[in-house]
């Protein structure tokens, strides 16, 4: 039985553990951590299995602000990656979102469209016939307006972790493949972790980055998380509807969504009160679409009536029941145990910010930016902080 020593060890080597190792070094280059993943092909990882999008069109500030940080690190983020002179390349593409309004959830859309403009973000209101302009195959139904954030887009989510994790390799960080089977602790004190083959590695902070599998990690120390992994699938369609440039992604006020490609290709997928809830269950069903996601499609899309359904995949949400928000920082009952958890679909996004922020909390830095209204203590509290009253997405 082997003993290490650390100063931080991640229980999961997924974006937010790679992300936050990353800011530690890059804070405090001396440091010793470790990244702790049972599974380095990520091929169950929920990062790979996302769309991959970004946007600042949140409700709630604090997501919006990471958003915003996140783009900012886009900016430069080939170069700041780059390991051994070889930049990243993640692919990224700002074709916009467009979120449709309903006369229901129009009220809501527009608190949250002055909230991002007064924040500097670049969204605007779009009238039905501003929407049909921008998305020519929706009739318009129902419709109250849009906002489109002209800075929200998408990329390769595996590329982007895999920059993450190759910098913080390249600075220091052990990337370990193996299987944590408990955090351990000395009283209120976390103190490290023991691995399925008993190993025992140490470490005066140990945070809970293992996305859909946080509650588990979470139970072996008393912490009761509010998450559930739930499954979810998405759809690559090819239609004959085309169109000569990239459509921004639309999201329409039921939780359906869908992703242009490129020509006639798209990605679909929504939530669904079915979604079944465990870890096993990865098995990708088309006749989901056919039965639930196609009339409605349709219903909003009449162009997509004849359509093909080519390919697609399912992949877990770690799906924060409370309030579906992140649970960030320290465990109020435990010290040293610090929490990456619940984004509940999109966490992906918000890897840069999050990252920094767990990093600065345990170095004891000045927050760059304050991320408490989503500390754990919210939890023990009853005090939810709900993004939406109408959907998550």
């Amino acid at each position: 039985m082997a003993n290490r020593a650390y100063d931080v060890i991640m229980v999961g080597g997924g974006v937010m553990g790679c992300a936050t190792a990353y800011y530690l070094l890059k804070f405090e280059p001396k440091l010793k951590v470790a990244l702790i993943e049972r599974d380095p092909t990520y091929a169950k990882a929920s990062t790979p299995l996302s769309d991959g999008n970004i946007r600042v069109q949140f409700n709630v500030k604090e997501n919006i602000l990471m958003s915003m940080y996140g783009l900012e690190v886009l900016k430069t983020f080939a170069t700041d990656m780059a390991v051994e002179g070889e930049k990243a390349d993640v692919g990224f593409r700002q074709q916009g979102n467009l979120f449709i309004a309903s006369e229901a959830s129009q009220e809501e859309a527009r608190a949250g469209l002055a909230l991002q403009q007064s924040l500097g973000c670049q969204v605007e209101w779009l009238t039905p016939e501003q929407v049909k302009k921008v998305y020519p195959f929706y009739n318009l139904e129902g419709c109250a307006g849009g906002t489109l954030g002209h800075q929200d887009g998408s990329m390769s989510p595996l590329d982007f972790l895999l920059a993450y994790k190759r910098k913080a390799v390249s600075m220091g960080a052990e990337f370990i493949q193996a299987e944590v089977s408990e955090v351990l602790r000395e009283g209120k004190q976390a103190t490290g972790v023991r691995l399925t083959n008993g190993d025992v590695f140490t470490a005066g902070s140990v945070v809970n980055s293992a996305g859909p599998w946080a509650p588990k990690v979470a139970a072996t120390v008393g912490v009761n998380l509010p998450i559930l992994p739930t499954k979810r699938q998405v759809f690559v369609l090819e239609t004959e509807a085309r169109s000569e440039k990239i459509l921004p992604a639309i999201f329409f006020p039921s939780g359906l969504y869908l992703f242009h490609e490129g020509a006639g290709h798209f990605t679909c997928g929504k939530s669904l009160a079915t979604d079944p809830v465990g870890y096993d269950d990865f098995e990708w069903d088309r006749r989901m679409f056919e039965e639930y996601l196609w009339e409605e499609l349709v219903s909003y899309l009449p162009d997509f009536d004849r359509l093909k359904v080519t390919q697609g995949w399912a992949g877990l949400y770690e799906m924060n029941t409370f309030d579906g928000n992140a649970i960030l920082g320290e465990w109020p009952e435990l010290k040293g145990f610090y929490l990456e958890n619940g984004f509940s679909g999109h966490g992906f996004q918000q890897a840069p910010a999050v990252g920094r922020y767990t990093a600065e909390l345990i170095l004891g830095r000045p927050l760059s930016l304050d991320l408490s209204a989503f500390n754990a203590s919210r939890i023990l509290e009853n005090k939810p902080l709900p993004e939406s009253k109408r959907r998550i997405i």
